[in-house]
Order: structure tokens, then sequence, then C-alpha cells
């Protein structure tokens, strides 16, 4: 089966009004570029803010406020799947916290699923936890008309059990969402661990990133075998994507490495 994707590589400001205008142009800029199926867009898309956790965390709408009503929008009027990062208001009034959250959408418009992110980034000096509630649950895959697609956000790539948590619910295709910090070897491990979750599970992997000042943008799509479909390096830009899905029968019947793991020696993953 073969259905193409586009990631869409950008700086979000802290306004998410904005960041829905940029959203419009660069569906219909992917829409003229390669005519997608399915569009992703990174972690948090909705807004980036620098300032401190109280104002930046203010940005926070729920699922049924007008930025989700505008990428509803959008999709039913490109008829296209969608899949964006955003932060969530949580339950609790008192609680300073948002849900780091992914939504999918189909091409009517209609909310297939959301996610919040449960491995927070509490690492490189930095406390994701101290902002964002962490979820308490996995992604459910979505059966869709380009295959089966897992999901999971950006840190959660360094947790090898999230990525097979996926493979064991029959996931082909994982999308990982992420605003990938800039530093010191974070780009090769950006590269060596979005490979590796490919590989050891024999799935697509399609990482998009924010670029910025601070983001490094370098989103890339790889194959079951690891090898690079596209990538983004620099710049905000949409990188299409094309996969072929019976690509999956043919490395699953050369590797078959899910098949002959040992479950019994280390669980049912």
């Amino acid at each position: 089966m073969k259905s193409k994707f586009a990631m869409i590589q950008m700086e979000s400001v802290p306004d998410p009004a904005e960041n829905l205008k940029k959203a419009e142009m660069f569906i219909r800029e992917a829409a003229e570029l390669c005519a997608p199926d399915l569009v992703v867009f990174p972690e948090t898309f909705m807004s980036e803010d620098g300032r401190e956790v109280r104002v930046r965390n203010a940005w926070a709408q729920s699922l049924d406020g007008p930025f989700v009503a505008g990428m509803r929008k959008l999709a039913r009027e490109q008829g296209v799947w969608i899949v964006f990062g955003m932060k969530e208001k949580v339950e609790d009034p008192e609680d300073l916290r948002v849900y780091n959250t992914v939504v999918m959408l189909d091409a009517e418009g209609s909310i297939v699923r959301t996610y919040h992110k449960t491995h927070l980034y509490d690492a490189f000096g930095y406390l994701e936890s101290e902002e964002i509630k962490a979820g308490d649950a996995f992604f459910e895959p979505v059966d869709t008309p380009f295959g089966r697609i897992g999901l999971f956000v950006c840190y959660e790539v360094r947790f090898p059990e999230v990525a097979r948590d996926q493979r064991a619910k029959g996931a082909e295709i994982i999308i990982m969402p992420t605003a990938w910090v800039k530093g010191d070897m974070k780009s090769m491990h950006f590269e060596t661990l979005v490979k590796a979750r490919a590989i050891e599970n024999t799935v697509f992997m399609i990482a998009c990133d924010q670029y910025s000042k601070i983001r490094m943008g370098e989103s890339i799509a790889v194959d079951p075998m690891g090898v690079t479909l596209a990538s983004g390096g620099e710049g905000e830009k949409v990188i299409p994507v094309f996969i072929d899905t019976d690509r999956l029968a043919q490395v699953r019947k050369k590797v078959p490495s899910y098949e002959n793991r040992k479950a019994e020696m280390y669980g049912s993953l």
C-alpha cells in the first residue's frame, strides 16, 4: 500500500492563532508539493513560549477550544489526516501544569485519538515535569487507510519499551512529534535513536521536529531497515515522505526479530 505523508518542520510562536495561520499555509504548500494523505506537525506546535512556566502554560487550551477547532476545519477542508502537538488544560484548576498532548484527526476533521506524553524530559538539566502533567497510558495504535499507526513523543524515543509497546499492538508506522533541543551530541542521538526504534521493531518511523534558535530541526523518516526516506536539515519546510507498507512484509520476512524474541524471558513486550 502506497501513501504520502508530509512532515511540517516549523517554528512555533506563543500565540496559537498565529500558529493556526502557519498550519494553513503549510498544509496548502504541502497540497501543491505532494498532495499528502496525512500531515504531521511537531510536538507542542500549538504554542511555544520561552518565558516562565506560568506565562507559557497560560496559552493552553482544551480539546474543544479554538485551536483544535481550527485544525479540525483544516483537515476537513483539505481532506487530509493531521497529527499535531498542543498544550492541553488539565482538569484541576489548581494545577498549574498542562498536558503535552498529541491529537490525531481524520480527513473528516474528527478527533480519532489523543495522547498525553508519559515520559517527561527530566534530563540535560531541564525538568519538563515541573510544567507538564504526565499521561498514564500509552497511545493505542489506529487502523488508518495508510496502515496501522502508533505514536509517541520526543524524549520517549529514548525508552525502547515505548516503541516496543506500539509494535506489540500491531503498529506498522510510528509517528513521533518532537521539539528536540539543540546541544552536544543531540543530533547524533536523535538520528541514532529514531533508526534504532525502526530497525528493532521493523516499523516505519516518522520524526517531525520543530526548528528555531533552540530547536534542532533535522526531521527524519526511515523505513523498517533504517534506511532514510526523507530528512529535513535546517529551516522551516514541508518534507514529503513516500511510504509503501508492502516493504514491511519484505523486511519482516528477512529480519523476523520481533517474532524471534523470547518473551518468556523478559515479559510480553
